[in-house]
């Protein structure tokens, strides 16, 4: 690997030992990477996940790891919210996410995380509430084990 040019504004173009451009980072910090046979490059700040979170959610919730997390809130059943510590750059993000109930037998499920239309106006570049749902049969708000939502898009 070899550094092809240290400009007095960025680092440019790192190169393979084939002297192939994988990796430039621009002025403005942005970081790009070439695709593996090198036709595609990727923003690298883009892709990355802006906040996550795993908790449970029964009882009293608890975090059990996270990026970008201030405090998760509990509104009623199944019903939660993620106070960020970094703002989002406008609430238009992608969320997505699964929970896993277990029952008293013991028996898991996979439901879903969603927002939905009664939420939009509660969904801001900070907080972002979404409910748990239990899918069998008939969708029901569950309180939860194992939460794990992703957020996607650019922060401020």
């Amino acid at each position: 690997m070899a550094l092809s040019k240290i400009g007095t504004e960025a680092v440019e173009h790192i190169s393979s030992s084939a002297n192939a451009t994988f990796l430039t980072i621009d002025a403005s910090e942005q970081i790009t990477v070439a695709s593996e046979g090198g036709a595609v490059t990727t923003s690298v700040q883009q892709g990355l996940a802006k906040c996550w979170v795993n908790f449970n959610g029964t009882g009293t919730i608890a975090t059990r790891d996270s990026v970008n997390i201030a405090s998760m809130t509990d509104s009623g059943v199944g019903t939660f919210s993620m106070n960020l510590s970094n703002a989002m750059g406008n609430d238009d993000y992608a969320m997505s996410g699964c929970v896993i109930h277990s029952d008293a037998g013991g028996f898991d499920d996979a439901t879903v995380i969603s927002r939905n239309s009664t939420q939009t106006s509660s969904v801001s570049t900070t907080v972002n509430p979404f409910y748990a749902y239990r899918v069998e049969g008939v969708a029901q708000l569950q309180d939860c084990r194992e939460n794990m939502v992703i957020l996607h898009g650019d922060l401020a």
